[in-house]
């Protein structure tokens, strides 16, 4: 079960115009932005990866808004874990677990989740807040990664295993985020 002291996001590569290319695009960075809101209610730590920024653009505006404050982590490598400043950061909150969600599910998701994994963390994969370019490939990434022993939910299914109680002084908030 998911806790919420013990357990942070990574939002992965929703930048540019291949956020808007994804197979359902608009679902897609509307279930990023409950989940990032969510996480933000219940005091988790959101961290958000850029792969190669220059040439895919930036984090898009509906994600930035959201976390104006956060400097993105740049990287190069599709597995995010090959960034010494993401192991950093993720070392440096001492949780043992961390959602992953964004684009794309069969690359730099699938290679995250399986980096961060392989680093000991415990990795959930938020299946209705990650896409690829074709519903195929995306199903491709969370076949991937359920075989590779990630575990999978969804965005009401975490945050609702994060509050835990309906008399939680999040949970309304919670609630309003799903309806």
């Amino acid at each position: 079960m998911l806790e919420k002291d013990n357990t942070g996001l990574i939002v992965v590569d929703v930048q540019g115009e291949l956020a808007r290319l994804v197979h359902d695009s608009e679902a897609l960075i509307s279930n990023c932005m409950k989940l990032i809101k969510g996480a933000q209610v219940l005091g988790l730590p959101v961290i958000v990866l850029e792969q190669n920024s220059q040439k895919l653009g930036s984090t898009v505006e509906e994600i930035v808004a959201l976390i104006d404050d956060l400097k993105p982590i740049e990287k190069w490598a599709f597995n995010g874990c090959e960034s010494a400043n993401l192991v950093e950061v993720v070392k440096a909150h001492n949780l043992d677990t961390w959602l992953v969600c964004g684009i794309e599910a069969h690359i730099c998701v699938y290679q995250t989740a399986i980096g961060l994994a392989g680093l000991g963390y415990n990795v959930e994969l938020v299946s209705d807040c990650v896409s690829s370019r074709t519903l195929e490939n995306k199903h491709l990434g969370i076949t991937r990664i359920k075989e590779s022993g990630v575990a999978v939910t969804g965005l009401e299914m975490s945050l609702y295993e994060l509050v835990g109680d309906c008399r939680a002084s999040e949970f309304k908030s919670i609630l309003d985020l799903i309806r």
